[in-house]
């Protein structure tokens, strides 16, 4: 996409200001990009409601119902962000989705923290390096290349899987609006 077809900031702060339309983009990074609408709307009234989907209320569900239907769906499929078939009730991630990643990024999903393991490899393998240089057994009996080798297919198979599971997704879990309250983790 070039950069004339990405979203304005003015779109995206307009698209991204309601918390009904955030939802119904978590749920539908959740569910892999496409959803029924009555899922949709089942899952962002239990968010907005703080209960399950199964303790709704008819009211609960029919506002939410309502509101996405004739309002928040049809403004992110005219940004081509989603994709509402009304005629079939479905809701698919539209091509302009993805310029909405930086905001709503991955902070909801549960993260394995790559930051922290790869500073522990630096570390454990700076370890290594210093034991193998100063000759301290059994590393000592280690030959540099061979210590290099290693080093290299641990980097390498780690970036391998961090790269699969950020490019996989996922599960983004619940949107973080949720999961604060008055600036705190729950």
């Amino acid at each position: 996409m070039s950069r004339a077809d990405e979203l304005s900031q003015d779109e995206v702060f307009e698209v991204l200001k309601s918390p009904r339309r955030r939802y119904a983009l978590y749920y539908l990074r959740q569910e892999g990009g496409e959803t029924e609408l009555s899922d949709l709307t089942e899952q962002v009234a239990a968010w907005e409601n703080e209960t399950t989907p199964a303790a709704l209320s008819t009211e609960q569900r029919k506002r939410v119902y309502i509101s996405l239907y004739q309002t928040h769906l049809p403004k992110l499929d005219e940004a081509d962000i989603v994709e509402y078939d009304r005629d079939e009730g479905v809701v698919r991630l539209g091509d302009r989705a993805s310029d909405l990643d930086i905001y709503l990024g991955d902070v909801s999903r549960e993260e394995f923290p790559w930051d922290r393991y790869y500073l522990g490899l630096v570390g454990a393998s700076s370890l290594m390096v210093a034991a193998v240089w100063l000759d301290v057994p059994p590393f000592g009996m280690i030959p540099g290349l061979v210590l290099a080798t290693l080093i290299l297919v641990v980097f390498g198979v780690s970036a391998i899987v961090h790269y699969f599971r950020y490019r996989r997704g996922g599960n983004v879990g619940t949107p973080p609006e949720i999961h604060r309250v008055n600036g705190q983790e729950n």
